[in-house]
């Protein structure tokens, strides 16, 4: 305990800075968090238009799990102190567009929404995961597994859309 009385200062959650290549991870958290925040609005939109029928659960579940990826990568700019994108007014407002444009098409026009952007995010999840592990796959180990784990999380997101008649 510090001084007579005085409260203590919780300790901060930043990532040592020492050694990483802050450019590099700068553009991954910005560009991760922009297009998690994306997700998070289309999927809002599909729900703003569907919540209330059949596929709504399913919605909500792949929602339910972007939103857990927002809040990661939230906490991921704070910790290497990332600016967000100047973007993110833009992705408000076109993710939700998306979401609801594709769901006013129906069950099978959100889910063909939903395969063709998780397929874009995982293909982007693996083009950082290799990036990543050129630079040091050791001193990236946490980053390399949160993307990791999303990359996954997304595929089944993906998965789930084709089993809902996304081809259709």
């Amino acid at each position: 305990v510090s001084g007579a009385g005085a409260a203590l200062r919780p300790c901060s959650s930043r990532v040592a800075q020492d050694g990483i290549n802050k450019p590099v991870i700068d553009r991954i958290i910005r560009v991760d968090h922009a297009g998690e925040y994306g997700a998070n609005r289309i999927y809002a939109g599909q729900m703003a238009v569907l919540g209330r029928s059949s596929v709504g659960p399913v919605i909500q579940q792949m929602w339910n799990q972007e939103k857990s990826h927002l809040k990661k990568f939230s906490e991921l700019m704070v910790a290497y102190r990332v600016r967000p994108t100047v973007l993110l007014p833009f992705w408000n407002v076109a993710g939700f567009v998306l979401g609801a444009g594709s769901a006013l098409l129906g069950k099978k026009g959100a889910m063909a929404c939903t395969v063709a952007v998780e397929e874009s995010i995982s293909e982007h999840y693996n083009n950082q995961i290799r990036t990543l592990i050129e630079e040091d796959p050791e001193k990236y180990k946490e980053l390399l597994q949160v993307i990791k784990q999303f990359r996954d999380e997304e595929q089944e997101h993906h998965d789930i859309g084709l089993e809902h008649d996304a081809e259709a």
